[in-house]
């Protein structure tokens, strides 16, 4: 415990004396005296224990989570149902406690447990690959966009739909800054990319098109016509995915994605108040040597017996640096276990059913919100679980309204998209019952006051 003891004045002259100093003004005396703080510091007086746990309940008290109101927000983060077998696996201590497996022999739970991690991943994509997992969706895009470039060989533009989550882009943005290729947002004006856009917009140096089904604004975008028309100038196609809509959807290896990526948190892992989450990335087969971070692989031991290895750790600390695929650190492990657990506990059935259950509530919230005078759906075309609708005027009043009356009501998309000033997306995942959808609507009305 003395790691959580602060320092005696013993300990500090023990210290002292060690280095050779007096003092500890004396210490720092190399530190200018305009650079030194020269008055206490501005924190409040150190409480007792009974009366720190008193003042960080009462501040508990003052933060929302999803389960506080009835959750409708999405945007890339949803109130999916985890069952309870989530947590007793992955609150397990030789997994919730387990370190990077550079050790083999050492880490036999932990190899295993990502091996089936990357078959679950390979079944739900109908990829040849996935790797050990990522941060999160956001940088797995841009892992995908480096492995694009080395297998290309090319550094002209990276093609993306303005219909790709904009925080997304905005960290493709961040890593191709000082890189050679060039970020080009095509727009979608009908809240879906045209493939007649993407086949005008490519050329022999496109590195990638990228899209995302269902898209920022709930919307199912036409992935094999997008992906053809980036494929016939010899691009790679980049698919963001999200997982539970597999259970219905085709797979990203069905319309012909060569890499695929999506957000894993619906996938058993909670919504954290915004993370830490967990990046999904699968590809073909004859790419393998280029996915970022670990693969793991099965084989046999000296006796026989099953085991699992480190196939592949194109990693910087791994490697020569001009070899390494990634700087990535570490995956996302316990968050990509929770994944498998979901997936091993739900089934193909279970997803399945999922799944409907979105798609079946989402459009009756759908239909029940336009229902209400001024209210409309914003783009036309097929949406899964989520979808966006206009307003009559600001959604930020109405939004606020909705809160004080206890819902969660949706994402206000003007922060992202100034055009789409009144437009409001809105989230319907499994969870949600009749009488909360018919709650929001009854509260809509009650905000808009017809």
């Amino acid at each position: 415990m003395n790691a959580y003891i602060l320092n005696t004045e013993t300990d500090v002259a023990e210290m002292l004396e060690s280095v050779g100093e007096p003092t500890l003004d004396s210490l720092f005396k190399s530190i200018p005296s305009e650079l030194r703080l020269k008055r206490r510091l501005n924190v409040p007086e150190a409480m007792t224990e009974p009366e720190l746990e008193r003042h960080i309940h009462a501040l508990t008290r003052k933060t929302e989570s999803p389960a506080s109101k009835v959750c409708f927000l999405g945007g890339g983060a949803y109130d999916h149902f985890i069952p309870a077998v989530v947590d007793v696996v992955a609150g397990r201590s030789e997994f919730y406690t387990a370190y990077t497996p550079y050790q083999a022999e050492a880490s036999q739970g932990t190899l295993q447990a990502i091996f089936e991690y990357q078959t679950l991943m390979c079944q739900l994509t109908g990829m040849d690959v996935a790797n050990a997992s990522l941060y999160e969706a956001g940088s797995g895009a841009a892992e995908a966009v480096l492995m694009a470039m080395s297998i290309s060989g090319r550094t002209g533009d990276v093609l993306v739909a303005e219909s790709v989550h904009p925080e997304y882009r905005a960290v493709l943005a961040t890593y191709l800054e000082n890189l050679p290729a060039k970020l080009v947002t095509i727009p979608c004006p009908n809240g879906t990319l045209d493939p007649a856009a993407v086949a005008a917009a490519v050329n022999d140096k496109t590195i990638a098109v990228i899209a995302q089904s269902p898209n920022f604004f709930g919307t199912l975008e036409a992935m094999a016509e997008i992906g053809a028309a980036g494929k016939a100038a010899g691009a790679l196609f980049i698919s963001l995915f999200d997982p539970i809509s597999l259970g219905l959807m085709r797979k990203p290896a069905e319309y012909g994605a060569d890499i695929a990526v999506g957000e894993g948190q619906g996938l058993g892992n909670p919504l954290h108040f915004g993370g830490p989450y967990l990046g999904i990335l699968a590809c073909r087969s004859e790419f393998a040597r280029k996915i970022p971070g670990r693969l793991v692989g099965e084989t046999t031991d000296k006796n026989g017996r099953r085991c699992w290895v480190l196939t592949l750790q194109t990693r910087e600390q791994h490697i020569r640096r001009e070899k390494a695929t990634s700087n990535i650190c570490t995956n996302q492990g316990l968050f990509a276990l929770r994944a498998a657990v979901y997936l091993a506990a739900v089934g193909p059935e279970g997803l399945k059913e999922t799944a409907e259950l979105c798609l079946r509530k989402a459009h009756y919230a759908a239909a029940e919100l336009t229902k209400i005078p001024g209210v409309s759906l914003t783009f036309p075309g097929h949406f899964f679980k989520e979808f966006t609708v206009t307003l009559p005027s600001d959604p930020t009043p109405i939004l606020a309204k909705l809160n004080a009356a206890g819902y969660h009501a949706g994402l206000a998309t003007s922060r992202w998209y100034p055009k789409l000033k009144n437009a409001v997306t809105i989230a319907v995942t499994e969870k949600r019952t009749r009488g909360e959808i018919d709650g929001l609507a009854a509260a809509l009305r009650n905000a808009l006051g017809v």
